[in-house]
């Protein structure tokens, strides 16, 4: 298609996508003070008749004129984002696919069908990891001082998490992708394990706001064992391409092996003579030209 007609068509596919985006907002306006209660569920709220007291629970509280409407539109539209990510993933795919061949089809159907989980497992592990942190950073007010909390900032903390977790447990899925598009190999893969082990769990110290291993080990464990997962995949797809390509592995600059094993010299084949130069016609046989030897005078 010309220019002008691509851009019609993203247009159109952008179109469909935002219109997908309002429609499940503006239900999820309906439902927003579900869906408050359901982010902030993590917060241990004081009872009525029950006062916040150092860390025994927390009041949420909108500090503001505005933050009540900001609040809700903030929720409504996240949850738009999430459940009609379908509708607007699609429109996206069926915008690019054309453009892609067969075999980067294949890959991008097992990187999607692929990373949906990882985010959604990463996200779920955050949402049971939340009740925890959010108890140890609460025990840590002083007795004779309350909690007061924003619920924006209980919806950012959370939305963060789950973010952070989700995009964390993508990061063996990448790792297969390089080895797959030749990038890495698996043998270098795991020449970086102590400093990969090193860096989740030092990650996952910062990224889990716990003062207890409990937040470390629920975030670092599985992003480990996914990553010794890729690196075993990577080390087998190494070997099968090994096995297709001997020289898969070779740098561009490094030379192949080569075979110098001897042959056998077969039987001369004859090759007939080339027209003698008018100059040489019948020198042979007076003895005044070059003499002939198997097609080749003396001279050549």
């Amino acid at each position: 298609m010309p220019l002008v007609e691509h851009l019609r068509e993203l247009r159109n596919r952008l179109a469909k996508g935002v219109l997908a985006i309002m429609a499940v907002t503006i239900v999820a306006l309906v439902y927003s003070e579900d869906l408050m209660k359901f982010m902030t569920k993590s917060v241990p709220k004081c009872p009525p008749n029950v006062t916040s007291d150092g860390g025994n629970c927390a009041i949420v509280s909108f500090n503001t004129l505005t933050a009540p409407f900001t609040v809700t539109i903030q929720v409504s539209l996240v949850a738009g984002l999430v459940i009609s990510s379908p509708v607007w993933l699609y429109q996206l795919w069926a915008f690019v696919a054309p453009g892609l061949h067969k075999n980067e089809k294949k890959y991008t159907y097992a990187f999607v069908g692929a990373a949906v989980p990882l985010f959604s497992a990463g996200a779920y592990l955050a949402y049971l990891i939340l009740p925890i942190s959010v108890k140890v950073l609460l025990s840590l007010t002083p007795g004779g001082s309350a909690n007061i909390l924003s619920l924006g900032d209980v919806l950012d903390f959370t939305l963060r998490m789950v973010l952070v977790f989700g995009l964390a447990f993508e990061l063996p899925l990448i790792l297969v992708m390089l080895n797959l598009t030749g990038i890495l190999t698996g043998r270098r893969m795991l020449g970086w394990w102590r400093g990969v082990i090193m860096g989740v769990f030092l990650f996952g110290a910062i990224i889990t706001p716990t003062t207890d291993p409990v937040g470390m080990l629920a975030l670092a464990g599985p992003i480990t064992l996914l990553y010794f997962m890729a690196v075993g995949f990577s080390v087998l797809n190494d070997k099968r391409r090994a096995r297709n390509n001997p020289d898969a592995e070779l740098d561009d600059d490094e030379a192949s092996e080569l075979d110098l094993t001897p042959e056998a010299i077969g039987e001369i084949e004859t090759v007939p003579g080339a027209r003698a130069l008018p100059e040489q016609a019948g020198a042979g046989s007076t003895g005044s030209g070059p003499k002939q030897l198997q097609s080749y005078d003396d001279v050549t």
